[in-house]
């Protein structure tokens, strides 16, 4: 009996850690207050040195993540986007999209090495890819992709794309989705061959931004503005599993592969978090209140936290207020 007693007992308390786990909700943590002013775009993390990259109008702020502090500015530059890190040659990147150039710095000391021009307009998101050791800038104005090579910090190719893009994503074996936000579709680019071989629609999605990768079920989530929701795809055929409603003013998306939640930025002062119940099946479970207009987001993978930037602005206008850049912190509890 005494046996029985203690399965029943250790039953209970696995349920009850599942039911708790499943329970917890985010919670604003603290605010980081950030120097100058400017607009503001995609947010990075370094894993391996755990720092945060902001970018912020001309400059990229730099914020240490053990002690939420921020530690250095990189500046100088014209209209600073989105920075990938690449940690094998000790080098991050920053697309400067009305500079049409992509800077790389070092990641120990925060010194600018290299201001690579770039041949093609309208500099946007960018990403390192480990598996070709490449570094893609995609060029919102010219429908294309620079390819930069991180090792002789030059540019090294051009891959046209089927429309204009925004953010993409590896699946660390060659491919890399990218969401085309003016044609509602995605773009599978063959890294090998430097081409896009294949095109998935997305309707009912509208206007995609933000796209995150599960790559364990193979599953892409695309976040659209114009109907407000996030599509998720099967990665190996294009297919359309479903779409959930989102908040209005999307921009970022971000998996947790641990906690299988997934983390949308919504401009209207929400981030929509969606649980993934199965490689087919997802549920809204927290509409977080965050702030008007922190639309991107980072995550850090190893405490869970979630940090969005974002001004305060003029009632009525997009003019920020002077002073008043955040990155507001959000921690599950």
């Amino acid at each position: 009996m005494k046996k029985v007693f203690s399965v029943l007992l250790g039953l209970l308390l696995i349920t009850a850690a599942t039911v708790n786990a499943q329970d917890k909700q985010y919670v604003l943590d603290k605010k980081i207050s950030l120097p100058g002013d400017g607009g503001y775009d995609y947010l990075s993390i370094d894993k391996v040195n755990n720092r945060l990259y902001v970018s912020h109008g001309t400059a990229v702020n730099v914020v240490d993540l053990a002690t939420e502090k921020v530690i250095g500015t990189i500046d100088g530059m014209v209209g600073v986007h989105g920075i990938a890190i690449d940690n094998k040659v000790n080098k991050g990147f920053i697309s400067d999209g009305r500079g049409n150039a992509a800077v790389a710095f070092d990641l120990k000391t925060l010194a600018k090495v290299a201001t690579i021009p770039l041949s093609n307009k309208g500099a946007d998101a960018l990403m390192y890819d480990a598996f070709s050791d490449k570094v893609y800038v995609f060029n919102g104005d010219s429908n294309n992709s620079s390819v930069v090579d991180p090792n002789t910090l030059k540019q090294v190719g051009t891959i046209a794309l089927s429309g204009a893009p925004e953010f993409a994503v590896s699946n660390g074996k060659g491919l890399i989705y990218n969401n085309l936000e003016d044609k509602n579709s995605l773009d599978v680019i063959d890294t090998k061959t430097q081409k896009v071989i294949k095109n998935y629609p997305l309707a009912p999605c509208g206007g995609p931004t933000g796209l995150a990768l599960d790559e364990k079920n193979q599953r892409l989530f695309t976040v659209c503005r114009e109907n407000k929701g996030m599509t998720v795809i099967d990665a190996t055929n294009g297919k359309v599993i479903t779409t959930i409603a989102i908040g209005a003013g999307v921009d970022a998306v971000a998996y947790d592969a641990e906690t299988k939640l997934i983390l949308i930025s919504n401009g209207d002062a929400t981030t929509t978090i969606i649980k993934q119940v199965s490689a087919n099946e997802y549920k809204v479970v927290q509409t977080l209140t965050t702030q008007i207009r922190a639309k991107t987001l980072a995550l850090d993978t190893k405490t869970h936290k979630i940090y969005l930037s974002v001004a305060e602005f003029e009632k009525g206008t997009r003019k920020a207020l002077s002073g008043t850049f955040t990155v507001l912190v959000y921690k599950l509890q």
